[in-house]
């Protein structure tokens, strides 16, 4: 059962090093370490880690991080992961960013790597993947949710991409559907359309719709919401929260 889930940004700049001497993104960085770390109090027995990526793939458990696919030497990182097998495979950037996220705060426990996208998102089957991580074949098992993704990357003349007058509109009841987290809200947060999200360059849309499905299989829904940090510093709109199920929200 889905216990707790942290929502983070996707970007290489939360890792130290990413941008050299640079630190862009400090604020944002610690609220995602603490994030993480709300998590893992909750004692899970395997963190999922769900992230946007060019393609659908499950890495299981063999998943290893590296930037090395956004130009980003892995030796220039501040953050180093933990050794990996032979047989690792290299998850694509934004996965990478959850996993080294996920050894800076010390988790040394079973973790899985789930890469959501596609030119042709289909969110029913996107929460029943949420679902089928949250309900693992052993009973009484407790999951962690490491959810990567950002907001929409059109805000003002310095976004990433060109802006959109629209992306302020949408990211705030975005951010005020992930604050809430009640029944509403979270139909809110699953009603947004693929397409808006594609053209608002919205990343979190995949991996949330997999969250809302892993939020289904708990008993009662219930959710306790908390927003670290809501930020567009560089033109793109950064969140951090936790959600805490079950027992951990009462």
């Amino acid at each position: 059962m889905l216990v707790a889930a942290a929502l983070v940004p996707e970007t290489a700049l939360l890792v130290p090093g990413a941008a050299g001497r640079a630190d862009v993104l400090g604020k944002v960085r610690e609220a995602a370490l603490t994030a993480v770390a709300r998590v893992l109090d909750q004692a899970p027995d395997t963190v999922v880690v769900v992230a946007p990526g060019p393609i659908d793939r499950v890495l299981g458990e063999g998943a290893r991080p590296s930037l090395a696919a956004a130009g980003i030497p892995d030796d220039a990182l501040g953050w180093r992961p933990a050794p990996s097998g032979p047989e690792s495979v290299a998850a694509n950037p934004a996965a990478s960013v959850a996993l080294l996220l996920l050894a800076a705060a010390g988790w040394q426990g079973r973790t899985v790597t789930v890469e959501v996208g596609g030119a042709s998102p289909d969110p029913e089957r996107l929460r029943a993947q949420g679902a089928a991580q949250a309900g693992p074949a052993e009973p009484g098992a407790r999951i962690g949710l490491l959810v990567a993704g950002s907001l929409s990357a059109r805000h003002g003349p310095d976004a990433p991409l060109a802006e959109d007058p629209q992306a302020v509109t949408v990211d705030a009841e975005l951010l005020e559907a992930i604050a809430d987290a009640g029944p509403h809200a979270l139909a809110r947060l699953a009603g947004l359309p693929a397409d808006v999200a594609q053209r608002l360059a919205i990343t979190l849309w995949g991996p949330m719709q997999v969250l809302l499905g892993a939020v289904g299989e708990v008993p009662g829904a219930r959710v306790a919401a908390d927003v670290l940090v809501a930020d567009a510093p560089l033109g793109a709109q950064y969140a951090v929260a936790t959600w805490l199920t079950g027992q951990a929200a009462r």
